[in-house]
């Protein structure tokens, strides 16, 4: 059952509820190693990522309580640290590279951590760096087992100092921050990501005792505390799934109304639609994407030149929603260049696109030139392969738009990110199944 038949060219219509954020619910779980009170976590996504790291939780000793859908109660007041060191462990970890963000909060609280090369998405150089040299400031010391592929980092002492990140990650910005949280002392982090993922993940903290401040910037000042206490959290709607749905409604002009966004941070994704003419309404707390019936045209720069859509850190446009805009683009009237300068294999999906009839140029492994067919001639239905999750979801969104019968394979990639997608997918209308 890896592989989904769609019917496309159909007009879709209804309501979609989006499902939890994916990426400030890894952060989140692994938040819940700093603590030995209770925490619940409220609209945790049923997807492959998120059900690997509880798993990973609950055999390290975390008590989980499923108290309703989506809704967890997790108490790490036995930890097994052992487990570590397992077979089990190495080999359920490497599965998702979220499992890297568990060093930060077992380090801190534990003194020792180890972790194997995460896996996740094959997108391109994920360099480790970030984590380890920041840790190491802290006071951690780092050796790498060359035979079993894992890291060991000891620390007896973390303490607080300050630290300039070589570069703004998200994930090594969630470690350090969780690291600094019961370290000793005062830890300043200057270059640090502030995408709402860690916005979050920081007042989460702060609510669990920790005392941090600059949430929202790139300066984070944390003063340690010796403990921390239990909290409830929710998580947000995932901003890349709402920006995933308007693509779709764009490219089938199909009218649909996503329930419960938060705008604050679907600001930037709306508006690059916007230059791309596509057109959302506000609702109170709902996204309205009426029917494009007359296709959607990009603008220009001010100076006639191509727009180019491009990724950055927070606020800047999040590299998971680029591969959605290109296959938006591809039925766009107008050109377009895409430039994804974080991960250099994004985008070599491209060529199942260009066998579907999209015009593409492949500049370079960043860069792409999307030429817009303008509705004039549609996508060919096609057998496709998902390499990634959000090459995956584009390559959806294509099969729906394209008349005839597409198959799409290795589809467990898309459901590592997106919660039930098949049946949500046919309460709006769209002909979809798993074979």
């Amino acid at each position: 059952m890896n592989t989904f038949e769609i019917s496309g060219g159909e007009k879709l219509e209804g309501e979609i509820i989006p499902q939890g954020a994916k990426n400030e619910c890894l952060q989140i779980l692994c938040a819940v190693l700093l603590t030995d009170e209770l925490i619940t976590i409220k609209n945790i996504p049923d997807i492959i990522d998120v059900n690997v790291l509880i798993n990973l939780l609950k055999n390290l000793g975390v008590k989980i309580v499923k108290k309703s859908d989506g809704c967890y109660s997790f108490k790490a007041d036995k930890i097994n640290l052992d487990f570590l060191m397992s077979n089990d462990y190495i080999k359920e970890s490497k599965k998702i590279r979220g499992s890297i963000m568990m060093i930060g909060p077992i380090l801190s609280r534990f003194g020792s951590a180890v972790i194997p090369k995460p896996g996740g998405d094959k997108i391109g150089r994920r360099s480790l760096d970030t984590h380890f040299d920041s840790l190491s400031e802290l006071g951690g010391v780092i050796k790498y087992d060359n035979k079993k592929s894992f890291y060991f980092i000891e620390a007896s002492n973390l303490k607080g100092k300050k630290i300039i990140l070589n570069e703004p990650s998200v994930t090594g910005t969630a470690n350090l921050v969780m690291a600094s949280v019961l370290a000793s002392g005062k830890t300043i982090i200057y270059n640090a990501a502030c995408e709402p993922y860690i916005q979050k993940l920081c007042l989460m903290l702060n609510s669990m005792g920790a005392d941090i401040k600059g949430i929202k910037s790139n300066l984070l000042i944390i003063q340690g505390v010796k403990k921390l206490k239990g909290t409830e959290h929710t998580i947000s709607p995932d901003f890349v799934e709402i920006g995933s749905w308007i693509g779709l409604a764009a490219m089938t002009k199909s009218k649909l109304v996503i329930k419960n966004v938060d705008f604050e941070s679907l600001n930037q994704i709306i508006n690059v639609y916007k230059k791309m003419g596509i057109n959302t309404e506000k609702r109170g707390n709902d996204l309205l994407i009426p029917a494009h019936e007359n296709g959607y045209k990009i603008s220009d720069n001010i100076d006639g030149s191509i727009l180019t859509i491009s990724d950055g850190p927070w606020p800047g446009l999040t590299p998971d929603i680029l591969s959605i805009i290109l296959v938006v683009a591809t039925q766009a009237e107008g050109s377009l260049l895409i430039h994804q300068k974080m991960f250099e294999s994004r985008l070599f999906f491209v060529d199942k696109l260009i066998d579907m009839g999209a015009k593409i140029i492949l500049c370079d492994p960043h860069r792409a030139t999307v030429i817009g067919l303008n509705f004039k001639s549609k996508l060919k239905a096609s057998t496709l392969v998902s390499p990634d999750i959000r090459a995956g979801i584009s390559l959806l969104i294509a099969a729906l738009s394209a008349k005839g019968k597409s198959y799409i394979n290795n589809v467990q990639q898309i459901d590592r990110g997106y919660q039930n997608i098949v049946k949500r997918l046919q309460m709006i209308g769209a002909k979809i199944k798993r074979v």
